[in-house]
């Protein structure tokens, strides 16, 4: 176990994070933000962070160019100011001194920046580049090592490029470019070439990049800065201790507790909300020369925190007292070096004392009995209409610990009965969604993310009927969605740096800025307040971020 430690004045700065906001706090910083070319500018991420400290707090600027730190979110002390504000950049540092009881006043200057391709996010390169929807597509599978900014700054012909695309794919998916994990044996990674042929997107490939001229011989193309109620919002952002840890699941217990599972390392994440102090949990390998990193973290209705251990062939159950895990691992005869145990299900595990586990090789599906400690297999499913396999990534149980599968490949929503094992399957409106993963309501409603549609979707098991919801930004391509008490459906995306809110009764989307470059996997919405409040992981950023809106 390892826990690292705040110093005081860190803690209390994460103290006062964690606080709601007053309806009638007062501003203990206060300012405008302008450039001569707009004036005064609305849509502008302004963030402080204490010299020292491990927290961010971040405010959005209204259209008067107006920004306010709630004076209960920072503790006295100085300050460093940052804004961000695709196209510019601070005119010069700014720094702001804090006082108790005190409001301070500093306004920022911003002007036309010097190097745009830096700051734009992995969407607007998409929107940028030249090609068709569907060869853009083929990109979806790179964000999750690294940002397309890597791509289209290279210089690779169409044959270096078929080079990579045999490299990338003999590496972990939880790999970074700072943290190569190469896979072992026999596997090797799905989806590199199979949204068409291989040649035919390398040379294209080799048309966006600089392989052949010193500048993009296409426009750089931004997306406008968010408005109105995407602005009423405070962003809280923790620093993890290792710059290594990819938090790629982040939920909250139900004492509040922050838990993370890491991508890239054997580890089981914990941090108080309130002071900061994080404690890492080493996972013990159980197949030694594969590589490593954790991905779906799940609890049950005892709270117990369950994890999907990847190549290492496992999961894993965490005891909260001792600190130790108790892990499965499916049978030799199942297992192969392809075999990632990455997704579990474990919501209504105490209705029949089973968890549902899947296998990414061949998409097996297995449950763990804890009755008897026995492993069963179910194999892979197929769609009764066309006998094509449903290629699940995320799976999810409902109150009677039935499954459903969601089909990442194609557009399909599976479903397995807990007692007969009959297998239905629901097919979302917009063909190709691709469905990647989601969460069962307490009405027994499974919410998803349609990674391919840019949508949320949700299945109603009575009347048998899917609902979608688009998000406007392109390319939003949201990795997961969850539904709060307060009837909205929430999701994150790899792309755009933004986290969307959509008002499952209106249609209304609201989409809130995030401060920096944030790759989001997992969202989870803590229902214990009034209002809604999410969590997600920046899972190239080695942080934790909270999002919590302001009322409208």
């Amino acid at each position: 176990m390892q826990r690292v430690h705040l110093p005081a004045a860190m803690a209390a700065l994460a103290l006062t994070a964690g606080l709601s906001v007053a309806a009638n706090a007062a501003d203990g910083l206060t300012g405008h933000v302008s450039s001569q070319q707009e004036g005064p500018m609305e849509g502008v991420v302004v963030s402080a962070r204490r010299d020292g400290a491990t927290v961010t707090t971040s405010v959005v600027t209204d259209k008067k160019g107006a920004f306010a730190f709630p004076a209960d979110r920072l503790v006295p002390g100085r300050y460093t100011l940052s804004a961000r504000a695709i196209g510019f950049e601070l005119s010069k540092p700014s720094v702001a001194n804090v006082s108790t009881n005190t409001s301070e006043t500093t306004d920022l200057r911003l002007e036309p920046t010097r190097d745009l391709a830096a700051q734009l996010t992995n969407a607007e390169w998409l929107n940028s580049i030249p090609g068709t929807d569907e060869q853009k597509k083929f990109l979806l599978n790179c964000n999750s090592c690294h940002s397309l900014e890597r791509i289209v700054k290279s210089k690779y012909d169409a044959d270096g490029f078929l080079g990579i695309f045999d490299r990338m794919s003999g590496y972990y998916p939880g790999s970074t470019p700072e943290h190569p994990q190469p896979l072992t044996g026999t596997a090797r990674r799905e989806g590199l070439a199979r949204d068409g042929d291989a040649r035919k997107t390398a040379e294209w490939l080799a048309t966006i990049n600089l392989s052949k001229q010193d500048t993009w011989s296409y426009p750089l193309k931004t997306l406008p800065r968010t408005t109105d109620k995407s602005n009423r919002v405070i962003i809280t952002e923790y620093d993890l201790p290792n710059k290594a840890i990819q938090p790629h699941d982040v939920v909250l217990d139900q004492a509040g507790t922050v838990w993370y599972s890491d991508f890239g390392q054997m580890y089981l994440g914990r941090m108080d909300p309130k002071s900061g102090e994080v404690t890492q949990f080493p996972i013990p390998e159980t197949k030694t020369g594969f590589p490593v990193g954790t991905l779906d973290l799940e609890t049950d209705q005892k709270d117990n925190l369950w994890i999907g251990v990847m190549y290492q062939g496992s999961i894993a159950r965490f005891d909260r007292t001792t600190g130790a895990f108790r892990q499965w691992s499916i049978p030799k005869e199942w297992d192969s070096d392809a075999g990632q145990l990455g997704h579990l299900a474990t919501t209504a595990t105490h209705v029949d004392n089973k968890v549902w586990i899947k296998n990414s090789d061949g998409n097996n599906i297995y449950r763990l009995d804890l009755s008897t400690d026995k492993i069963e297999s179910l194999g892979s499913f197929k769609d009764p209409a066309t006998g094509r396999r449903i290629g699940s990534y995320g799976i999810h149980s409902d109150s009677a610990n039935n499954l459903y599968l969601l089909d990442y490949s194609a557009g399909n929503i599976g479903r397995i009965d807990a007692k007969t094992k009959a297998f239905t399957v629901y097919v979302t409106p917009t063909p190709r969604s691709r469905p990647r993963r989601g969460r069962v309501d307490a009405q027994d409603r499974l919410w998803f993310a349609e990674y391919g549609a840019d949508g949320v979707g949700m299945l109603d098991p009575v009347s048998g009927k899917i609902t979608e919801w688009k998000i406007p930004t392109k390319w939003s391509a949201p990795y997961d969605a969850m539904a709060s008490q307060n009837g909205n459906a929430w999701a994150g995306s790899m792309l755009t740096d933004r986290v969307a809110r959509i008002n499952t009764k209106t249609g209304e989307v609201v989409e809130y800025p995030l401060p920096r470059s944030t790759n989001i996997r997992r969202v989870f919405v803590d229902d214990r307040r009034p209002s809604d409040t999410l969590w997600v992981g920046n899972n190239h950023g080695a942080s934790i971020i909270k999002v919590e809106p302001l009322p409208d």
